[in-house]
């Protein structure tokens, strides 16, 4: 879905058939929801061609977390809005999710130390140093000075998602006004699901200054971003990661 996604794997039990079997979900993945091809599930459903209920059951589990989604965040992540013709696009929670699930099959395959990084967005487990206790040390693209990191994150289990305006520029939009948002220019969040990263990431972004409090008052994630003017915002429980 116009992305790369790496495997770094410091199990040595771990066989090479397990990644591959990952590359291959993935691939599947992207057969079924890239918007980027007008034969996928996800492409005929934007554009009106494919009913939901003639869809995959991945889709349409996909739609019915959109609407989750939507209710958890006020809004602020609407698959339905997002688009001005209506149509539905859950392209913004679909790469989270896709990381995931394959990090869970590494996971079913004896994986406990790796991490899965899907253009920025990471799955962590364990350790780089199998049995050291040392954490995975990520660093977030600074996005305003390109040679430098903004922060490095430290975590052993745990997921990763940063939106931002430095790869895409200003993609991110409020559903409620219908305009980009600008406000910011990064918004990293941590916990323990990239799935719901992936998406509070969007959802925070979107709403601008107050997105890292509306983080904190969820209690499950924590937050970091830059706005637009170069000052960093935190939730409170962000230092526990190094940050």
């Amino acid at each position: 879905m116009g992305t790369v996604v790496t495997f770094d794997v410091r199990d040595p039990g771990v066989e090479a058939a397990a990644i591959d079997r990952a590359v291959d979900y993935l691939h599947d993945i992207d057969r079924r929801f890239s918007p980027y091809k007008p034969d996928s599930e996800v492409s005929r459903l934007m554009s009106g061609a494919l009913d939901l209920d003639g869809a995959s059951a991945d889709v349409r589990w996909i739609m019915g977390l959109c609407d989750e989604l939507a209710r958890l965040t006020d809004g602020y992540f609407d698959a339905r809005r997002f688009r001005r013709d209506g149509l539905p696009d859950p392209t913004g929670v679909v790469k989270g999710w896709a990381v995931e699930e394959a990090a869970f099959l590494l996971i079913d395959a004896g994986g406990a130390n790796f991490a899965v990084n899907g253009g920025g967005d990471i799955v962590t487990r364990g350790s780089p140093e199998p049995g050291s206790g040392k954490p995975w040390r990520i660093g977030i693209q600074h996005p305003l000075e390109r040679d430098r990191v903004a922060t490095v994150v430290e975590v052993h289990d745990a997921a990763i998602a940063t939106s931002g305006t430095y790869e895409r520029g200003a993609h991110v939009v409020d559903p409620h006004t219908g305009l980009p948002a600008t406000d910011l220019v990064s918004l990293t969040i941590v916990g323990s699901s990239l799935t719901y990263a992936d998406a509070f990431a969007t959802a925070a972004f979107a709403m601008g200054h107050a997105g890292p409090a509306w983080v904190a008052r969820r209690g499950s994630h924590e937050a970091f971003g830059i706005t637009a003017d170069g000052r960093t915002i935190a939730t409170s429980g962000f230092g526990r990661y190094g940050g």
